[in-house]
Parts: C-alpha cells; sequence; structure tokens
C-alpha cells in the first residue's frame, strides 16, 4: 500500500501542506494534526499530487477544516462538491446551473 507524503513549503507567512500518494481516512488523520500545529498562519492545502483520493478522508479532513480558514487547492469537481457538502468553502465559484426555472417562464 503506497502511504502519503506530506511536504511542507514555506514562504511569506504561509505554508503550503503538498499532499503525495494516497489520501484515505487514516492518512487524513495525519493531514489532521499537520493542521493541528499550523494555528498561526495562513494554510494551503495542494490536492494536486495526489494518486488516490478517497472520499472518506473528506469526512476527516472537515473536523478541522469548519473550524479555520485554509485554501484548497488542486481539487477535482467531485472532491470540491463533497467539501461543500459538509459545509467547507473550496474558493472556487460555484457555476450557474445550465438554466433556471425563470429563463424558461420568461422565454
Amino acid at each position: 500500500m503506497a502511504g502519503l507524503q506530506i511536504h511542507r513549503e514555506e514562504s511569506a507567512g504561509s505554508v503550503t501542506l503538498r499532499l503525495e500518494g494516497t489520501l484515505d481516512g487514516k492518512t487524513a488523520e495525519e493531514v489532521q494534526t499537520s493542521l493541528s500545529t499550523l494555528s498561526d498562519c495562513e494554510v494551503v492545502l495542494d490536492f494536486a499530487h495526489l494518486k488516490e483520493f478517497k472520499d472518506s478522508a473528506v469526512g476527516v479532513l472537515t473536523q478541522g477544516l469548519v473550524e479555520r480558514t485554509v485554501q484548497l487547492r488542486g481539487l477535482a469537481t467531485h472532491h470540491e462538491r463533497m467539501f461543500r457538502y459538509f459545509g467547507v468553502r473550496t474558493g472556487t465559484p460555484q457555476r450557474p446551473a445550465y438554466y433556471t426555472p425563470e429563463d424558461i417562464f420568461l422565454a
């Protein structure tokens, strides 16, 4: 089983945690531990280099992300949506609906 590597990159008062490997419920706990040590700076979680991202990790990660502002980067649309279901803003503007009821009634 591949694990998870957390690479920490610091620059100008912000810390980026670049995640590589497999993120699941167990490895998400490692990410939570890393986040808990970074309470006094801006944090970016970079998911772009993950090989596998299990849905169970979203539930674990949201426990700490609801209380603090963490920028999420490199998420697939599916995982962006899952974070929003748990009340975590992903920073990505939501796309408007393909059509609205007003469009149909006013046409």
